[in-house]
């Protein structure tokens, strides 16, 4: 990992390249890097906007199912402890993306916060999965979209021209009403980043309505039949402690979506304060949806009674009022759409910022200078995405969506540990520099001939810059023995808590793979519980004992949202992602590694070789300002 091995210090041959080039990182876009960069994409989106992204991305017609599914099998009436639980596990995440969005602002989300912090493998790798996901996600959500749209047409379906037709001689379905509203998705993204959001705000506001209604109407039903779901003489615990949290572990999945506003944070106005708010906000309204939903549904019908394909419809039909299901497949119809949207809006803003990094080519960073949109890289998406929905039941490979999410929620909660406790003390800069960091290094050396050597181009051995203690006015570089309860040197510190967080992540996954791994034996489960347990509290002690770093005060943008309680936090989380991701089963496991291993032939052959970094020179980051300055005066 890069945060444990400074390998841009070393020289080597040919496989020490290979290894260098997985932990190399890039800094944090500053404005002059942007200003000598491709076009931006337009500011445009204030804290609305963003509630409506995450609101509409998150909030799809799975819960119009899954509150019957999770109650029946799972929580029974505790359904509401189930949505909150899992919502407090989800908000750990929106903290850890609430710092990493407001200080990294740029589009790529997890990419872009992973390439930062770890390195350029493990980016390379989240950003390859979220490609999947969302291809696949907005594939699934437009095949939803078209038999609930059916349901308007009576018994009669969709017009033959857009309705499902089998393939004479072939199993294989074809969807062109699901085709077409991808098109239409995709042509929408196109005019614009608020143009977007704008439609996506009014169809959310519609299903947030439907949602309200069916609060209200539920609970008059409820208080005028006295709640007949509550009272049962299972109690509310029907399955026990044990079946509230596996119905909890379900329904986290319903709050996958809010990620999708962290992927705008270069279209935000004001993004130390209003992304942040964007993503508490957003998904504190679909927990508080969520839990009042469920409150009424499990107490108009006892929970074992509950339809698991229409619990709401039949609920309310169950009370004289067959009308009501029409607002609800309206509201059903609104979710898929707005969910579309959610899942085709970040894709192409992930493809832009891997093909800014030289992973992929160059025409999918290309920004219209009119829309100020990734237009090539939308319609790409669009395509693809329209592809898999026209021909194929993407339906069984759902499982292989939340694969890149947990992913992603892992390493974004890693990056945190890893900007608070060793955020990178070198950047990259461009080899046409070189003249300016040589003349850096050479008045270095003559100021502190005895320091040691920091700096180095690729593939060199020759120092650039000296590591001195020069008079840069650089805060990244005000450095202070630790004053925690370790009184360590600085050099020190960040090797200790570098390998703390490693034992750490090791922990947390090697608890999850045991409490999962049910046919193992008694001994050894346990055995490798213990292990995990004690890499894990081990490593959570030091991280607590020891200082954070003093350059994660001024790493990325300063003055936005902080993470509470880390590192606990984090480590929660990244305890908490694990668990999910080894329980999604060996079927989607076997699916995914099929596509990360075609991501991994893909940068080795072209990402590797093209990426931006592949001739940079990294200086210290005291350094950097001043080789800047140095440029700009000899062109003046």
């Amino acid at each position: 990992m890069g945060f444990l091995v400074d390998t841009q210090k070393e020289g080597g041959g040919h496989s020490w390249g290979c290894v260098r080039s997985l932990v190399r990182r890039k800094q944090v876009d500053s404005a002059r890097a942007k200003a000598e960069g491709h076009h931006q994409l337009a500011k445009a989106l204030t804290v609305p906007h963003l509630i409506a992204i995450g609101v509409g991305a998150t909030i799809g017609a799975g819960v119009y199912i899954l509150v019957g599914t999770v109650a029946r099998e799972h929580s029974g009436p505790a359904l509401t402890f189930s949505f909150l639980i899992a919502g407090i596990a989800a908000a750990l995440s929106a903290f850890c993306y609430a710092e990493l969005s407001s200080r990294c602002p740029s589009a790529g989300s997890a990419y872009h916060y992973s390439y930062i912090c770890v390195g350029e493998g493990v980016a390379w790798l989240i950003g390859w999965a979220l490609i999947l996901e969302y291809t696949i996600g907005g594939s699934a959500v437009a095949r939803g979209i078209s038999p609930n749209l059916a349901l308007f047409f009576g018994e009669n379906g969709l017009p033959s021209f857009v309705a499902r037709h089998q393939i004479p001689g072939l199993d294989v379905v074809v969807d062109p009403c699901a085709a077409i509203l991808v098109f239409v998705v995709t042509g929408l993204l196109c005019l614009g980043i608020k143009e977007s959001t704008f439609a996506q705000g009014i169809v959310t506001t519609a299903n947030v309505c439907v949602m309200l209604f069916v609060i209200v109407a539920g609970c008059y039903l409820g208080f005028k039949t006295g709640w007949v779901g509550y009272e049962l003489p299972t109690g509310y615990f029907p399955f026990g402690v044990d079946g509230m949290l596996a119905g909890s572990a379900t329904v986290f999945f319903a709050y996958i979506g809010f990620d999708s506003v962290a992927s705008t944070a270069e279209e935000v106005k004001n993004p130390q304060r209003d992304l942040p708010l964007g993503i508490g906000l957003a998904l504190f309204l679909c927990c508080s949806l969520y839990m009042m939903v469920s409150v009424v549904i499990v107490g108009l019908v006892p929970y074992y009674a509950m339809d698991p394909d229409t619990p709401i419809s039949s609920a309310f039909s169950s009370h004289g009022m067959q009308w009501a299901a029409f607002v609800i497949t309206v509201g059903a119809v609104m979710a898929l759409c707005s969910t579309l949207m959610g899942s085709l809006l970040p894709q192409p803003r992930i493809l832009m910022a891997m093909a800014r990094d030289g992973l992929l080519p160059p025409i999918f960073s290309e920004v219209n200078k009119s829309t100020q949109v990734p237009v090539k890289g939308t319609v790409a998406t669009g395509i693809c995405a329209a592809t898999l929905a026209f021909f194929m039941d993407v339906s069984q490979l759902a499982g292989m969506v939340s694969v890149g999410t947990l992913m992603a929620f892992t390493m974004v909660a890693i990056s945190v540990l890893i900007l608070r406790y060793v955020p990178p003390d070198e950047v990259p800069l461009p080899s046409s520099l070189q003249e300016k960091i040589d003349s850096v290094s050479f008045k270095s050396n003559g100021e502190n001939s005895s320091s040691d050597n920091l700096g180095t181009s690729r593939g060199s051995k020759q120092p650039l810059l000296s590591k001195p203690d020069a008079s840069v006015d650089y805060p990244v570089m005000e450095k202070k023995e630790s004053q925690g309860c370790w009184a360590l040197s600085e050099e020190n510190r960040r090797k200790v808590a570098g390998w703390s967080i490693m034992f750490t992540v090791i922990g947390a996954f090697l608890i999850s793979y045991a409490a999962s791994s049910l046919h193992f034996a008694g001994l050894f489960r346990y055995s490798l519980c213990g292990v995990g347990g004690l890499l894990l509290l081990a490593g959570l002690i030091v991280l607590t004992l020891i200082d954070q770093d003093d350059a994660r005060h001024s790493f990325g943008h300063s003055g936005g949202f902080i993470c509470p309680f880390v590192p606990l936090l984090p480590i929660v989380s990244i305890l908490i992602n694990a668990y999910l991701l080894i329980n999604l089963g060996g079927g989607t496991w076997a699916r995914v590694s099929v596509w990360l291993l075609i991501g991994v032939l893909v940068y080795f052959f072209y990402g590797r070789r093209r990426s931006s970094l592949s001739d940079a020179v990294y200086v210290p980051a005291a350094h950097a300002e001043e080789i800047y300055r140095g440029t700009g005066d000899a062109l003046a």
